[in-house]
């Protein structure tokens, strides 16, 4: 176009950006935009928050940042989403501080916050396993009138039951019911797992249970806390059925779930339970972690289970199911003693 003295409109360059962007292209994005400069065409809010962005995409948050400052040069002003772009970008690198830097910047710029900005910042804070932090953006939150949503419930629930604090995950859960937020399929997995961490499992099969009343059906995250929760109070034999029976509704485990289940066979010593879970595993064409794979193996060789190791070993090698830097000749080392039981 170009050559011929024609230039693309911004509305134009902007749905040119946002195609790139979805084809995850954030240095295209960036090298384009430079072009746009250069041929003087002027972007809008819109074109600079796609350049966030990408920078954000590809970690390069200080550009990131440096955009914001440059559109109040270009005479416009970032708006919620500028904001919201650059603080996601932070949190997802865990730089906290900077991203609440960003949030007391949106105060001063007089730019109100929406629902989003507070939930990228408690999810941010619950990555961290920073409650306290992420309880005092909530309140922040509805001091500023900004509604929570199903969203901001889950994100907190989760963020209690990944350390270890059910109860306050379900005082949160009272306060989502009594302000008629409706309750997911991820609010009832983020319960579920608090009280499975804990080994609190018939409450958490209580809370199965009333997953009908809701028409809500378990998936394959309901099932692995259920199995989490057998497996810290090392019930191999009810994992295992737990698994049985995520299998039979359908879901498909991940390689946690079964990475979980191996380990607590293992401990248990129950190690044809762990061996069948590992096949399924293989069938599944899933790759263990070297750390399963040690502790399997090296439970099979003290037990004089060398050749079940072996064949197991030789299986995952004809497959290409071996970790990346895992060296077989450790496991043969790990009990020279058992060498000749076979």
């Amino acid at each position: 176009m170009k050559e011929y003295g024609f230039f693309p409109t911004v509305q134009s360059c902007n749905a040119y950006i946002s195609s790139l962007l979805k084809l995850h292209r954030s240095d295209i994005v960036i090298a384009f935009y430079r072009e746009l400069r250069r041929d003087c065409i002027s972007p809008n809010v819109y074109t600079i928050n796609m350049v966030i962005c990408a920078y954000c995409k590809i970690g390069e948050l200080q550009k990131a940042s440096e955009m914001i400052d440059r559109m109040k040069e270009m005479g416009l002003s970032p708006n919620v989403v500028s904001f919201n772009t650059l603080i996601s970008g932070y949190c997802k690198k865990g730089l906290l501080g900077l991203a609440m830097k960003v949030y007391s910047l949106m105060e001063r710029n007089e730019v109100p916050k929406n629902v989003v900005t507070f939930n990228t910042l408690i999810n941010g804070f619950c990555k961290e396993g920073k409650l306290h932090e992420a309880n005092k953006v909530f309140n922040e939150m509805k001091a500023s009138k900004v509604a929570p949503n199903t969203v901001t419930y889950n994100t907190l629930i989760n963020g209690y039951s990944q350390v270890g604090k059910s109860e306050m995950g379900n005082r949160i859960y009272e306060e989502m019911a009594r302000n008629e937020v409706k309750a997911d399929i991820l609010t009832y997995n983020a319960l579920i797992l608090g009280l499975c961490k804990e080994g609190k499992t018939k409450k958490a099969a209580y809370l199965v249970k009333e997953l009908d009343d809701k028409n809500l059906v378990p998936n394959a995250s309901t099932f692995s806390a259920l199995i989490t929760g057998q497996c810290t109070r090392k019930n191999s034999e009810h994992a295992f059925l737990i698994y049985k029976s995520m299998i039979r509704s359908g879901c498909n485990p991940n390689e946690h779930t079964f990475q979980m289940l191996i380990s607590a066979f293992c401990k248990n010593e129950d190690f044809d339970g762990a061996v069948q879970v590992m096949r399924d595993m293989l069938d599944r064409v899933m790759t263990p972690n070297s750390t399963i794979l040690f502790e399997l193996f090296s439970g099979l060789c003290k037990c004089g289970r060398n050749q079940s190791a072996l064949s197991l070993l030789n299986e995952m090698e004809a497959k290409h199911l071996l970790p990346e830097g895992f060296d077989k000749e450790n496991i043969a080392i790990t009990h020279p003693e058992n060498q000749t039981n076979n």
